[in-house]
């Protein structure tokens, strides 16, 4: 790019949607803009995991401001010579909740091995249970591939519903993400041969019998989290759900 852009890390409550309707009330200014020669163009990313994931490429940790602490942002103007003044509070990653569900048999020839493995991820475990899932809800975790080929269906719902699987919800920073990167692809060969410390690649059989189910957004991971644990986690710090419901 030509000319310098302004990358800005910002935080609130329902940071997309005031976001965006701030964005969208621009658009009265870019006439004006565009005939001074400046057009102001923005991008936003639109979920939590994607923001972590671009924040990364351009913070790093150091350049974050810590607690309640204010931040005026200020784009400068050769936009234009609009001068524009955006004000939030800034925390480091949020720590996020996400689902993990250990299928039948897995768990049970490894639980203590996966447990620790969690720990040395530094993730915290607000939430337990066995579950005999129900055809409907593994259904619900199988993805729009799986469901194209009626067989491979079959197969997989067969197998979640044979036997008792456990259901884990964990909480750190950058939750979600983490867990999709440890989890590794879905098919354990294919997983041996990128990274043989994959997790699927470690404890998975087959496709099918792979392992492991792990929520593969936030949205995802909320849905999860409301399904299995409609009383709610045992943490008081988590407030994914309460924050969800609002």
């Amino acid at each position: 790019m030509s000319n310098p852009v302004l990358v800005c890390a910002l935080r609130r409550i329902n940071a997309f949607k005031v976001l965006a309707d701030a964005l969208k009330r621009l658009t009265q200014c870019r006439e004006k803009l565009s005939r001074s020669g400046s057009f102001l163009q923005t991008v936003m990313a639109l979920t939590p995991e994607v923001t972590f994931r671009q924040a990364v490429l351009f913070f790093t940790e150091m350049d974050f401001v810590t607690g309640k602490t204010l931040l005026f942002v200020v784009l400068p103007p050769f936009l234009g010579g609009l001068w524009v003044s955006l004000v939030c509070f800034v925390t480091g990653a949020q720590i996020l909740c996400t689902v993990l569900l250990i299928k039948p048999g897995a768990w049970s020839r490894s639980l203590a091995k996966i447990l620790r493995k969690l720990v040395l991820e530094k993730f915290s475990v607000v939430g337990m249970k066995h579950i005999n899932l129900e055809p409907d809800v593994a259904l619900g975790l199988l993805s729009s591939e799986v469901k194209q080929d009626p067989a491979v269906l079959e197969a997989h719902c067969t197998y979640l519903t044979s036997g008792t699987a456990l259901v884990l919800c964990l909480q750190r920073p950058n939750a979600v993400k983490k867990l999709v990167d440890l989890l590794g692809p879905e098919d354990p060969k294919l997983a041996r041969a990128l990274d043989p410390f994959f997790w699927r690649a470690q404890y998975g059989i087959s496709v099918v019998q792979n392992g492991f189910y792990g929520s593969k957004s936030y949205q995802i991971a909320v849905r999860d989290m409301k399904l299995f644990f409609p009383e709610g986690l045992c943490c008081a710090e988590c407030q994914t759900l309460e924050e969800e419901e609002v």
